[in-house]
């Protein structure tokens, strides 16, 4: 073999002798038989064959100086100069301005890496590279075909020194390159880096579970009634999707008040609901009581339904351009056109960055032109919600019904990012529309931006309900069976206030209806805003009481007992006294309805009860177990479902069946934490 230096020599004297095409010939070859050098690597130490294979190395390395098309001093300067701008070419064609991502490792420098390539490797290289030019040379090189590589597309390139210099040093280019490849240790590429799911921003009001109160220190219990059933729909998506829900989304009364029930209801529009009272012993603690009040509103029947005029106040913000949230808006909003009557008027009203209005007040017997209307919004941009609250009362204004139901139904997925955003401002604005007689309703839509203490708000200062529609289900059951509740009010700011006989009752509490609490003032003030009724409506509200004897939390009051001295209590026989306060829709000034609960309302064992007074304790249990309450701490689920399966009743549309299947999956969700 020739050494070092007798190669420099001779690359030196050899290099410009040799034509550019000559040359490139050459590289070419030197790039075909690249490939066939992992046969000497692959083939055993000592073999005939790798022997031959040697011989046959060494004979082409001479041929190559004896021709002198070639060396390596020519070789090592032809490489190094193209290579970075071929690198770079090669990048920007695979990648342009690629960001974020592994990028391949750079080729390394190419006259680093003949110097650094064993000697015998390089000759073995060059030598099959001459072999392969003495064959191109004594045949004429054929056309490249279609689908050549580059060097082959480059060697069939036009003559002239540009197109001959590129020719070269893309062909030494891509020799250097498959060089560096098989050389190199394979490093793989970085795994992409993983992406953090979207945070959770919904917004969800925080309160604490009623207290056990002494019916010594605090006699009386207040509060406004509730109809709304978010918080059941919320808890049942949670928990549909493997997760048990936050405590502060359980409102056990929206869990009660979920399901209808076949509470006795009056029998004229003149008295707008009828309560129903009993006490019967509780399943979770038998020393203690359930005071069971049931409230059912008249069902007002279709010949007797007023005028509605209604307003779609639909936001159209980025963050409902998701299956759950628009889509299934349009689909519940179809639903609702469906159910009006032909004299009923709709607008609708979209808000994403500004207010616009889709539909002006238009009838709904031309149905096509309202579900066209609907059938062409679509997601986009942040969100100006009081900008469309007040385009929707404009409209509501402008369509008014006297005696009517003028209402604006505002859905969203509570965001509100745009413009005025405070709650209390909202309050406000609610509430002053609300006294001209336009009340608003909200529906809401999807999960991560949920505002719910916000709807919570809105909703019961404007008169009006919050209901989450997670499926289309639900959507059918709030704006299809149960429509005529959502639009039709038959008694507003309906109040209920309990009075506690502490010679009957020792200690109480209100399961449920923390987030409705009033002062005991407040019971009388009718400018106090309280919640309303609608047609049909049911309401329950469940006392857990501690009959006068029973052991007690709270120590009694030393001074606080009732005697003969001081006139004794009246009515002593009586275990509480039911006050409930109300306005009918198109009044301002309340009436009053009371009534005495005795021994007379006593019902012997709980299993004597109603399937749905047994029903709707099984519901209310399983929101205190959700909320993680002390006072069932030695109640399990399983009693809970075996309770509420017993009392399942007649269910036409599964939805008790539905929350026997969510108890399971409480269950086992809270055996895994």
């Amino acid at each position: 073999m020739v050494d070092d230096n007798e190669l420099g020599k001779l690359g030196a004297a050899a290099a410009p002798r040799a034509s550019p095409e000559a040359r490139v010939r050459a590289l070419h070859a030197a790039m075909q038989a690249f490939d066939a050098d992992e046969e000497i690597s692959a083939a055993p130490q000592g073999s005939a064959g790798k022997q031959r294979l040697m011989d046959r190395a060494r004979k082409l390395w001479r041929d190559v100086m004896q021709k002198k098309l070639i060396a390596v001093p020519a070789l090592a300067g032809l490489v190094a100069l193209p290579i970075a701008g071929y690198t770079a070419l090669h990048l920007l064609q695979e990648q342009p301005f690629a960001t974020g991502r592994q990028q391949p490792q750079p080729v390394a420098d190419a006259s680093d890496e003949v110097a650094s390539a064993p000697h015998a490797e390089t000759t073995a290289v060059l030598e099959r590279a001459a072999e392969q030019t003495e064959a191109a040379d004594a045949e004429p090189q054929p056309q490249p075909a279609p689908s050549a590589t580059t060097s082959e597309r480059l060697l069939a390139a036009p003559s002239g020194a540009p197109a001959k210099a590129l020719a070269e040093h893309s062909a030494v280019a891509q020799l250097n390159h498959r060089t560096t490849m098989q050389r190199a240790p394979v490093v793989p590429p970085m795994p992409e880096p993983l992406v953090s799911p979207e945070p959770n921003r919904d917004r969800i009001g925080n309160f604490d579970s009623n207290p056990v109160r002494s019916v010594a220190e605090h006699p009386v219990s207040t509060f406004s009634v509730d109809v709304d059933t978010a918080s059941y729909a919320y808890v049942r998506r949670s928990l549909k999707e493997g997760v048990l829900p936050q405590a502060d989304t359980v409102r056990v009364e929206e869990m009660v008040n979920y399901f209808p029930y076949d509470w006795k209801g009056p029998e004229s529009a003149a008295t707008p609901f009828n309560a129903d009272v009993s006490v019967m012993p509780a399943p979770w603690n038998s020393a203690h009581r359930l005071m069971h009040v049931a409230i059912k509103g008249y069902d007002v029947q279709p010949a007797e339904k007023p005028k509605a005029n209604l307003v779609f106040l639909i936001d159209v913000s980025g963050s409902m351009n998701e299956p759950d949230k628009l889509p299934l808006l349009q689909s519940a909003f179809r639903m609702l056109v469906n159910r009006l009557e032909a004299d009923d008027t709709v607008s609708i009203v979209t808000y994403a960055g500004e207010a616009g209005t889709v539909l002006e007040p238009t009838k709904a017997s031309d149905k096509a032109k309202i579900l066209a209307a609907i059938d062409t919004l679509q997601a986009g941009g942040s969100t100006a919600g009081e900008a469309g609250i007040r385009e929707a009362y404009r409209l509501a204004k402008q369509s008014f019904v006297e005696g009517g139901v003028n209402r604006v139904m505002l859905a969203t997925d509570g965001d509100f990012n745009v413009g005025q955003s405070d709650d209390s401002e909202l309050k406000r604005l609610v509430e002053g529309e609300r006294k001209a007689g336009i009340f608003l309703s909200v529906l809401g839509f999807g999960r991560g931006n949920l505002n719910d203490s916000m709807m919570q708000t809105i909703a019961q200062n404007g008169n009006g309900t919050a209901a989450y529609i997670d499926t289309l289900a639900e959507a059918e059951k709030v704006l299809v069976q149960e429509s005529a509740s959502t639009l039709f009010p038959i008694a507003k700011d309906v109040k209920i206030q309990v009075e506690f006989n502490p010679q009957k009752v020792s200690e109480y509490r209100l399961i449920g209806y923390e987030t409705r609490a009033l002062a005991r003032e407040d019971f009388n003030n009718d400018r106090v805003d309280a919640g309303d009724i609608g047609s049909g409506h049911s309401v329950t509200a469940i006392y857990e009481i501690t009959p006068k004897g029973a052991a007690q939390r709270i120590d009694d009051l030393r001074y606080g007992e009732a005697s003969t001295d001081n006139g004794g209590v009246a009515n002593a026989d009586e275990y509480a006294f039911v006050k409930i306060r109300y306005k009918l829709p198109d009044q301002d000034v309340s009436k009053l309805i009371t009534r005495p609960v005795t021994a007379a309302d006593e019902i012997a064992s709980f299993d004597s009860a109603s399937e749905d007074q047994r029903f709707s304790v099984a519901v209310a249990a399983f929101g205190q177990k959700m909320r993680d309450e002390g006072e069932l701490d030695g109640f399990g689920y399983d009693r809970i479902s075996q309770m509420a399966a017993a009392a399942r009743g007649d269910d036409p549309f599964g939805y008790r069946s539905e929350f026997l299947s969510l108890i399971r999956l409480a269950e086992a969700l809270s055996a895994g934490n």
